[in-house]
């Protein structure tokens, strides 16, 4: 027979849980009271009225949850009478999830960052393999080089079918190519549209350099990746210094050879001269600065960023350390800008010699800088003063040795110049990690060695021996 409990009919459990019910008697104890501050103890479970075989149902113990967190219920799961705290209940927040689709109610999106396209060249590597990047493939270098020149060439093209429209809106015929081997029918007319033709490659190496090597544009320009203006500046000064040692080695060379073939040139006058004269100073820049971007810039970085590292054997090795070097880059680079050009005999070495020590200068320099300054003014000199006497188109072709001798010693002047100044300024010439804070064309400071003469020898070495001589 059972006994009587609670006014609802519950009893409480023996503390002792040896299952036998209570008397009426044996009433409980009074809760002993908390302090505020700390929280109060959870309740004993009460059991069940009594059913079945007349034991006690007892309440099934709180849901630990998946990480065992105490007094988390299972969700979902109630019972009449036994309040548990839930979803949305106090002490739980309300769950948060990702917002993928912009649904309202998700306030925590993931915001899926970005990847940049552009690679950074690796730090502490010299100029020539700057191009060796961490998404560098065997195919970037080949499948680049033959972009630039299609899509170079097509670009000439466009040039000369704007060409051909103007002239047609202007004159009203075009010109015949059987009377003449003019273009356009005038010489000024073609001579701006050759240096333009050249100028076009100027921006597709740019194109070609981001686009197919993930790189920024600015690492055909120098190891701080862009045009250092104030070391180009300085450049400049030293190519006017070059151009009147060169023009006097070439009188001196004319004088020793008793070459009187200009005897009968003479001044044209400003109203013959001018017009040429603007379209020299205003295109040859960007042409000069074309050919040195491609043959210099691009070509030199394509050839170093083939290292042949997978090599194996005494043979693969041997051959990865020549290709560490600038020099397969310089030959290579030299030769096709040689082809690019109409001279023969000695003349093709003085184009060769020209291209080798501008791009051993690029290496040196860790920039195109100063293989720019000298390409733009040579070419101005070169221009400007045929232009000045009528002649407005460069004659191609044989060279006697005593001029291109006239010609190199000037150029090997310069260059040794450049490259004592570049260890007098610090230029840098490797890549680095930061920027520096000495100047934007100064080398990072190594904090081992000591300022002085001794630093500036230990900066200008530290692109490594296999291209300083």
């Amino acid at each position: 027979m059972a006994e009587s409990g609670d006014a609802n009919g519950w009893a409480p459990l023996d503390p002792g849980l040896s299952g036998e019910r209570q008397r009426p008697s044996d009433t409980p104890p009074a809760p002993q009271p908390v302090p505020p501050s700390q929280p109060a103890p959870p309740s004993q479970p009460q059991a069940r009225p009594q059913q079945g075989w007349g034991w006690p149902e007892q309440e099934p113990a709180p849901y630990q949850g998946q990480y065992g967190t105490p007094g988390h219920t299972q969700p979902g799961y109630a019972h009449p009478g036994y309040a548990h705290p839930g979803y949305g209940q106090p002490g739980y927040g309300q769950p948060t999830y990702p917002q993928p689709y912009g649904l309202p109610g998700y306030p925590h999106p993931i915001q899926q960052e970005k990847r940049a396209w552009t690679v950074p060249p690796p730090p502490g590597v010299p100029f020539h393999r700057m191009a060796r990047t961490a998404v560098h493939r065997w195919w970037r270098p080949l499948v680049g080089s033959l972009s630039i020149i299609a899509l170079g060439f097509g670009l000439a093209l466009g040039l000369l079918l704007v060409g051909f429209v103007v002239r047609l809106a202007v004159t009203g015929d075009l010109p015949e190519t059987s009377e003449t081997d003019a273009v356009f029918g005038d010489e000024t007319a073609d001579l701006a549209f050759n240096l333009a033709s050249l100028a076009v490659f100027l921006p597709v190496g740019f194109l070609a350099a981001w686009g197919i090597q993930r790189r920024r544009p600015g690492t055909l320009s120098s190891v701080a990746g862009r045009l250092r203006w104030r070391w180009l500046l300085v450049c400049c000064g030293l190519s006017v210094l070059f151009c009147v040692v060169s023009y006097g080695s070439s009188v001196l060379a004319s004088t020793l050879m008793n070459d009187d073939s200009g005897g009968d040139e003479h001044w044209v006058g400003w109203g013959r001269f001018l017009a040429p004269a603007i379209v020299i100073i205003l295109l040859v820049p960007f042409q000069a600065a074309a050919e040195e971007y491609v043959f210099r810039g691009w070509l030199l970085q394509a050839v170093g960023s083939c290292t042949l590292e997978t090599l194996k054997g005494r043979i693969g090795r041997a051959l990865s350390v020549v290709f560490r070097t600038p020099w397969p880059g310089i030959v290579v680079g030299s030769a096709l800008f040689t082809a690019g050009h109409g001279y023969t005999g000695w003349g093709i070495l003085d184009i060769f010699a020209f291209g080798a020590l501008a791009a051993w200068l690029t290496v040196r320099s860790g920039g195109l800088e100063a293989s720019i300054a000298l390409h733009v003014f040579n070419n101005l000199m070169a221009f400007l003063l045929p232009a000045a006497v009528g002649k407005l188109d460069i004659e191609q072709g044989g060279v006697p040795w005593q001029y291109v001798v006239a010609d190199i010693i000037p150029m090997a002047l310069y260059v040794a110049v450049v490259a004592w100044l570049v260890r007098r300024r610090r230029i840098q010439t490797v890549t680095s990690d930061s920027a520096d804070d000495r100047g934007p064309d100064a080398a990072p400071a190594d904090p081992a060695v000591p300022p002085g003469p001794a630093a500036s020898a230990a900066v200008a070495g530290q692109a490594g021996p296999e291209y300083v001589s």
